[in-house]
């Protein structure tokens, strides 16, 4: 992000436009809409702007800007369509401290201005860093026809009622409050009465939830899937949206927390094979004590929180201390693999099931049945393998699999530095130490990337046609 989005307070400060003809006046349609004093220097202003200035919207100034006219300044503009002059204009202007946009040149300008969506007090920026200015537009277009025209006398009515909300507790309850107005009673006051009837649904609304007894709250365990934040299903982002505390591991990419509100507490209780870690009774205290207080709590595992996470445990914690938990399912990381190298884990005549294994547990290395797995035609999805891959490759060749049986590895599987490595049993160990996976990797048993075996294939025949 080359540019910081913020909203600049101008109202009673001064913004300065320098010129006089269309790209000003485009300009001006959008600072007028504000509260700031703004001043222009047009040496031929277009008649448009003479009108303005007659109406007191604006000073004008019927010459170039010169030194001194952009001191106290918050932002300037150069929209005289000439270069040389737009060029003068911001040396002056940044001489007197000002930040300058210079219309139609990225490069030279200290900031942007975004198209915007405007439902005063509701503002909408929207910016692409001067790359796609027509798709700004489009965006903005599609937000115009989504967010309704009354949009802005709900958020002023609301505004004026801040103060009295704070009567009830920040967190779940003032947000479901807000929620219940911005979302059913407002828009139907809004519809049957108009804006008058507005304070008194707001204040109808906030004795219906002070009335309301303070319960518990409440766990939703999120399987947050292999890390790409566009893999997780809208239950998910809804219930990560809302909660007030994240408790995640380590498997949880920073794309997914980014997620959560501003205000939500994130905790890392990351786990790590043979390494630090925080042990599940204090994350299982951690789950009952921000639950117990009111807080709705979202427990994010990676990948889908039934497959290896102790989710078990962490259900029984909550259930005992009386609070309420839901499941999210997530994309597994097993499927996110295969769809990787565009297999499937299971195929007709060759594997009418499929294993999910972890290549270690709580007390070492996993033992699991190696010679069940090791028969022809085996596919298993092999979790936490990469300080294992010795132990497993031993175990299978041990009980006589084929030492030529593909193997796949995927390293960061769905993000952006994914990493596919191809492989075979006899290889596994050698190759993934040469490969020196930093980021967590599953292994697919049994399973070779489409590309790979599509080329073994075509190799195949032409040695068969010499």
């Amino acid at each position: 992000m080359k540019h910081f989005p913020i909203f600049l307070n101008v109202e009673h400060r001064r913004i300065v436009l320098s010129g006089g003809g269309a790209a000003a006046l485009a300009k001006l349609r959008l600072i007028l809409k504000t509260k700031a004093e703004v001043t222009v220097f047009a040496a031929d202003p277009a008649p448009e702007l003479t009108r303005w200035a007659e109406e007191g919207r604006l000073a004008l100034h019927s010459r170039p800007l010169a030194p001194g006219d952009a001191t106290a300044a918050a932002l300037v503009y150069a929209a005289n369509e000439d270069a040389a002059e737009d060029d003068r204009v911001a040396a002056l202007a940044r001489a007197e401290g000002a930040l300058v946009n210079i219309v139609d040149d990225l490069a030279g300008s200290d900031f942007i201005t975004p198209a915007i969506v405007d439902r005063d007090p509701v503002t909408v920026a929207i910016g692409t860093e001067g790359a796609a200015p027509v798709l700004a537009r489009r965006i903005k277009a599609q937000l115009e026809a989504a967010l309704s025209p009354a949009l802005g006398a709900l958020a002023q009515a609301g505004k004026a009622f801040r103060a009295r909300a704070e009567a009830l507790p920040a967190g779940r309850r003032r947000r479901a409050f807000w929620a219940a107005y911005y979302e059913k009673s407002g828009p139907l006051a809004f519809a049957s009465e108009g804006v008058e009837a507005l304070p008194a649904a707001l204040s109808r609304l906030l004795e219906d939830h002070l009335a309301e007894r303070a319960g518990p709250g409440r766990v939703d365990f999120i399987g947050a899937g292999p890390g790409d934040p566009e893999l997780l299903t809208l239950k998910a982002r809804k219930a990560i949206d809302a909660a007030d505390v994240v408790i995640h591991d380590r498997l949880v990419t920073p794309g997914i927390l980014e997620l959560a509100r501003r205000e939500a507490v994130i905790v890392d209780a990351g786990k790590e094979g043979f390494g630090p870690s925080t042990t599940q009774e204090a994350i299982n205290a951690m789950l009952v004590e921000h639950a117990a207080k009111g807080a709705h709590v979202v427990r994010l595992k990676g990948g889908d929180a039934t497959v290896f996470g102790r989710l078990d445990e962490e259900i029984e914690t909550v259930t005992e201390a009386g609070i309420e938990f839901s499941v999210i399912p997530g994309i597994t990381a097993a499927s996110a693999a295969t769809a990787a190298i565009g297999q499937s884990l299971t195929r007709r005549g060759r594997n009418a099931s499929v294993r999910f294994l972890t290549g270690h547990d709580m007390k070492g290395f996993a033992e699991q049945d190696w010679a069940g797995l090791a028969r022809p035609g085996q596919v298993a999805a092999i979790y936490m393998v990469k300080k294992a891959a010795r132990f497993v490759q031993g175990r299978l060749m041990m009980h006589g699999a084929d030492p030529a049986t593909p193997v796949t590895v995927i390293e960061n599987v769905s993000r952006p530095d994914q990493r596919i490595l191809a492989t075979t049993l006899a290889r596994l160990d050698p190759d993934l130490r040469e490969a020196a996976l930093a980021g967590p990797a599953l292994v697919l048993y049994g399973l070779a990337p489409r590309a790979a075996l599509a080329a073994l294939e075509t190799s195949s025949a032409k040695e068969a046609l010499q």
